[in-house]
């Protein structure tokens, strides 16, 4: 059974950093393209950034790029999310999502992902 589970959310101040984890079980990231999404109260979940396994190309949203990094260590199958210069507009539930493998573009921008997981708590605050 296919599962992912999200670590690493919390509260941050303005141009803090965290670190999102998404560890996978029930299937190896090769072959998947994994993407972290995420949704503020009252808007529409959000494609962040997409990463694909077999070819390591990735897409970043414009409001992420330069701030947000995405990777994967495929020992211990897990696909992170490295996040600087946090602004408050940041807050969100992140979650993260696997598909098999996609153009990271498509799934990001049109949020295509046939498993998510349960989502961790990013709050951007002084």
């Amino acid at each position: 059974q296919l599962q992912l589970v999200e670590s690493g959310g919390g509260l941050v101040q303005p141009g803090g950093s965290l670190r999102l984890s998404c560890a996978a079980s029930g299937f190896t990231l090769e072959n998947y393209a994994i993407g972290w999404f995420r949704q503020a109260p009252g808007k529409e979940r959000e494609g962040v950034s997409c990463i694909s396994s077999s070819d390591g190309n990735t897409y970043y949203a414009d409001s992420v790029k330069g701030r947000f990094t995405i990777g994967e260590d495929n020992a211990k199958n897990t696909v992170y999310l490295q996040m600087n210069s946090l602004k408050p507009e940041d807050t969100a539930v992140y979650y993260c999502a696997a598909t098999p493998e996609i153009d990271v573009q498509a799934m990001c921008v049109l949020r295509l992902s046939g498993s998510w997981g349960q989502g961790t708590q990013v709050t951007v605050s002084s």
